[in-house]
């Protein structure tokens, strides 16, 4: 909700220009709000230029019994479905399943329908559509605004948001601008039962990656959560699955929006595989042998045509940049193979890589952590193991 401070107001009209749903009227010479309309999205207030509204956030509890859907977010880039849509909908339709409710996914962007029938094949029951010049390249006002409307319009039980870039930027604004909870960073979803309810429990790392905490938002709706890209697996995709594709217009004001684009730059090509694509990842640490033991890695990692990987004090001696990361606070990732070498195995390592489908682990300690989850592990030293691993893989390979 939103307040209109009368004295301040101008009755220039610029704040009903925004609205989407037309909750904004002028009565004698000042903007009014409509309670019953008004959808809480804010669009109105940075339109006025005497900073004469301000937002009213109650975080009032809902009635869980209205609501009803498993939404995910599916971000879109290049006319392509990032991971994250597929991934998002595999788990989606656990959680649907047992809450007894429809798994819908949300599409927002320019001349996108296209990409709704990839979506329903990974298992989306229904596609929201928001097809609009302006989502076009992604702002936050825009496309809060449009997530805002669907969500008041749908009453969704639960929303999820892959945890890129643009998603730990967007879905704190949804749950900022409408008063919810939101967690970021899962690494796991399910549903449990609060007084009588079913809710979504909510897993992330907690202090640093030493404990995992458990968290529930039992009053506010929908359920808002940010998942780790790699930590989900999509289903199968089947094109054969039906779905309803739903075209929604939404009003969004050019004059709402605070940020201009200028250029898009981008990334350019190295030509590396980057540690979250490759479906071999050979990562070291500080047992690995430095410089020379770095050299192997990549050696053995060409040679099986995957990409090297590093733990987080390599980073920060410099050996290696912030991308090649792997663990809590750089890149989850699910490669077919994983190979670590030197590193212990801390409990934030393990979260970023628990997806991987084999682990292989080299360490001289026989007590690393690492060796928990490792479905091979040698005990030995890394500089002495990897020669010989590349030695074998060149004769298979030869």
């Amino acid at each position: 909700m939103i307040e209109i401070h009368e004295d301040k107001c101008i009755g220039c009209e610029k704040c009903l220009k925004t609205c989407p749903v037309d909750a904004l009227k002028m009565k004698e010479g000042v903007a009014k709000v409509d309670e019953g309309l008004c959808i809480s999205c804010s669009a109105c207030i940075p339109a006025c230029p005497v900073d004469a509204i301000e937002p009213i956030l109650k975080a009032s509890k809902a009635a869980s019994a209205d609501y009803s859907g498993v939404w995910v977010f599916a971000e879109q880039h290049d006319d392509r479905c990032r991971p994250t849509g597929p991934e998002l909908l595999g788990k989606g339709r656990e959680l649907a399943d047992e809450l007894g409710e429809e798994l819908c996914a949300v599409l927002l962007g320019s001349d996108v329908g296209k990409l709704s029938d990839e979506l329903i094949a990974y298992g989306a029951e229904k596609v929201y559509v928001v097809d609009d010049k302006i989502l076009e390249n992604y702002t936050t006002e825009a496309y809060t605004t449009a997530l805002v409307t669907l969500i008041s319009k749908y009453k969704p039980s639960v929303f999820i948001f892959g945890a890129t870039h643009l998603g730990r930027d967007l879905a704190p604004s949804v749950a900022g601008r409408m008063g919810l909870g939101l967690t970021a960073d899962c690494t796991g979803l399910s549903i449990t039962e609060v007084e009588d309810v079913k809710v979504l429990l909510q897993t992330r790392p907690a202090f640093g990656g030493n404990v995992m905490a458990d968290i529930v938002c039992p009053n506010t709706r929908p359920q808002m959560a940010t998942v780790r890209p790699h930590v989900m697996q999509p289903l199968e995709p089947d094109p054969e699955r039906d779905g309803e594709v739903i075209q929604e217009h939404v009003k969004i004001s050019p004059e709402s929006i605070k940020t201009e684009i200028l250029e898009i730059m981008e990334h350019e090509d190295s030509g590396e595989i980057s540690v979250e694509e490759a479906d071999v990842v050979v990562t070291g640490g500080r047992g690995a042998g430095g410089e020379e033991g770095f050299k192997m890695l990549r050696e053995l990692a060409k040679a099986l045509g995957g990409t090297v990987g590093c733990s987080r004090p390599i980073v920060e001696e410099g050996m290696m940049s912030k991308s090649h990361q792997v663990g809590q606070s750089g890149k989850t990732i699910s490669p077919e193979l994983y190979i670590v070498c030197g590193v212990s195995g801390a409990v934030q390592h393990r979260v970023g890589v628990r997806g991987s489908k084999y682990i292989i682990a080299i360490n001289k300690d026989p007590k690393a952590p690492i060796f928990d989850m490792a479905d091979f592990g040698i005990v030995g030293d890394a500089s002495k193991m990897i020669p010989m691993l590349i030695e074998k893989v060149k004769e298979k390979t030869c």
